[in-house]
């Protein structure tokens, strides 16, 4: 029971860095119906912009983070800046444009930080601690009460703020909410900014348990884009048990399984996208009928 219990807590763990991947994913297609194919490099990026404020920088764990959030942000406007153009000739251009953007992303990485990746030490506790008998990594607890913090700030945001209910507007009617005064670009722009800083929040989380290399951004974002369907893709709430749901599984299977872990994770992935196509909760996008 005791080993059940750590690794619930690991996958527990390892699940919020993929639900804030697919939250990003989620909150980008229910705005504008559109996949950004570059949130897996704008994850990689986010991982490498806190590292270097916090390795090379020496800026303390938490504000190397928020350095990160914000200037990766910024990336996500630049990147919905230059595909808004594309918006109202076809969304499959925009598509591929952020595969264009991904390709680009990992690029400018290797080219200012090189190849090779680094490893980031824990920026809390190294020693595990002990609580009720099971032994427990205190960065573990740290990630999944920030994931929790930055969910309970998403639900907010769409539920109690103007720009959420706007986002929402745009989200079931695009032309109604013009119609009303609701500038759609600007929802557009939001959702691409909260996307992206959610993509920072994740990969610099992700550092100290993650070795940071170009190969980073592919690893979750695959796995978060996982969780975003397996939850329902567009369905933020969906993509926060999804994401959980897909790092227990994880862990589980990399317990039990070793070697095949990756093999078991996909297969019952597949398995649940078979038995119900539409996700937990349900698909929920932008209405571009």
């Amino acid at each position: 029971m005791q080993d059940f219990l750590q690794t619930a807590i690991g996958g527990l763990s390892i699940g919020s860095i993929y639900a804030l991947v697919a939250m990003g994913f989620s909150i980008v297609y229910r705005t504008m119906g559109l996949v950004n194919f570059a949130h897996g490099g704008v994850v990689m990026v986010g991982a490498y912009i806190a590292s270097t404020f916090f390795l090379t920088v020496s800026l303390p764990f938490v504000l190397a983070m928020v350095v990160a959030v914000v200037l990766t942000a910024a990336i996500g406007l630049v990147i919905e800046g230059v595909l808004r153009p594309l918006e109202t000739k076809d969304v499959d251009l925009m598509l591929i444009g952020t595969i264009g953007f991904g390709i680009v992303l990992q690029a400018l990485v290797i080219i200012i930080w090189g190849a090779t990746g680094r490893a980031v030490p824990t920026p809390v506790f190294r020693q595990p601690v002990t609580i009720a008998g099971i032994v427990v990594r205190p960065y573990d607890l740290v990630i999944i009460a920030v994931a929790g913090i930055a969910a309970a700030a998403m639900w907010h945001f769409l539920r109690a703020t103007k720009p959420g209910a706007a986002m929402q507007a745009v989200a079931m009617d695009p032309d109604a909410a013009t119609a009303v005064g609701i500038r759609v670009g600007r929802s557009n722009a939001i959702a691409f900014g909260i996307g992206a800083g959610l993509a920072a929040l994740a990969g610099g989380l992700a550092g100290p348990v993650l070795y940071v290399s170009p190969s980073l951004g592919g690893v979750i974002g695959i796995k978060g884009f996982a969780a975003a369907i397996l939850g329902g893709f567009g369905n933020v709430p969906g993509a926060i048990l999804g994401g959980l749901l897909f790092g227990l599984v994880d862990a589980f299977s990399a317990s039990w399984f070793h070697g095949f872990a990756d093999v078991v994770v996909y297969l019952v992935f597949a398995i649940i996208v078979v038995v119900r196509p539409e996700g937990i909760f349900g698909e929920q996008t932008v209405s571009r009928a």
